[in-house]
């Protein structure tokens, strides 16, 4: 098929059995196939897969490898143009794919693109994952257009031009297979949350562009894995945005005494971040963040520079902390 929909799934029996029917129904008729790869589940996903689903191809894998293992070796598999990749708890409406596969035909230097990202739980909101697109500050911290924080705006319409940003969401990005392989898919150091980022930036910064599609718009529940408030996600994504900032600052900067500089800024404001967490009796976070360091130290492998500079889309030059806490934009 043209087109491979990939759902990597990690004990969200009860997800599958919601939002796959949707899904298949979605994409037939289409040149597309969608296919489930499991983490080494320990729900009853494969048996709801055998008795519920057996005409769907689902590849199993022998342990959690995370989001970038997991779809590493899922996709190993899949020869298609097109890979899209899906979360589980996702509701996608009719008419989804296809402006998302119109795209990237008529747009040969376009690496990756995705929909408009919506709750399903409020659905004229955008959903925090991703929103409209995504964007970073000059530290790495990821905001999106229509959210900046916690502050998530209604879909109004204020996004519904195509436009190009840094990154769109794993919950739902379509990627030109080619690149994914010339890239070497993601990166497994991060194992889950930023990883999106990270293949978004690095497509950049070897010319190809990523796209925000706002004809196509999904639903998404969002925490379907690992809930906002547990102590490991945070120290994934305090990890990953160091290691994020590692990979691409170097080329993005032509200098990587400027990334190392940029870097050391980040970890301090990550000690203020832990400081609070600390004072507010928050222990679990606080020991969080001092580990994501240690790790980032033990997995960091500096960024390549290349002869020239480049700067991607989707960079703000500015710092978004103190714009979204005291300016309230």
């Amino acid at each position: 098929m043209k087109t491979a929909v990939v759902i990597l799934n990690y004990n969200t029996e009860d997800y599958l059995r919601r939002f796959l029917p949707g899904l298949l129904a979605s994409c037939k008729g289409q040149d597309a196939e969608v296919i489930v790869a499991d983490n080494a589940s320990s729900d009853g996903s494969a048996a709801l897969m055998k008795a519920v689903f057996p005409d769907v191809k689902y590849i199993q894998l022998e342990e959690n490898y995370g989001y970038t293992g997991g779809y590493n070796r899922a996709l190993q598999e899949i020869d298609s143009e097109y890979f899209t990749l899906i979360n589980s708890d996702i509701e996608v409406p009719d008419g989804w794919l296809q402006p998302l596969v119109e795209w990237m035909d008529s747009h040969p230097d376009c690496g990756a693109c995705g929909p408009k990202l919506l709750d399903y739980n409020a659905r004229d909101t955008f959903e925090y994952a991703g929103a409209a697109g995504g964007k970073l500050d000059r530290y790495g911290y990821p905001f999106c257009r229509g959210r900046v924080l916690q502050h998530i705006e209604k879909d109004c319409g204020q996004y519904d031009k195509p436009a190009n940003v840094l990154w769109v969401s794993g919950a739902c990005l379509m990627v030109r297979g080619s690149v994914w392989k010339a890239l070497g898919g993601l990166d497994e150091r991060f194992f889950a949350h930023m990883e999106e980022i990270d293949l978004c930036w690095r497509m950049q910064l070897r010319g190809w562009k990523v796209t925000l599609v706002p004809a196509s718009h999904v639903y998404h529940i969002g925490g379907g894995t690992l809930p906002n408030e547990s102590p490991f996600k945070l120290r994934l994504n305090f990890r990953n945005n160091l290691l994020l900032l590692e990979n691409n600052l170097p080329a993005t900067l032509g200098s990587r005494g400027r990334a190392r500089r940029r870097i050391f800024t980040r970890m301090c404001l990550d000690g203020l971040s832990a400081l609070v967490y600390l004072m507010s009796g928050r222990w679990n976070f606080y020991k969080s963040v001092l580990q994501a360091h240690r790790e980032y130290r033990q997995l960091r492998r500096p960024g390549e520079i290349p002869q020239s500079p480049c700067k991607p889309d989707g960079l703000y030059e500015g710092c978004i902390l103190p714009r979204a806490l005291f300016g309230k934009k």
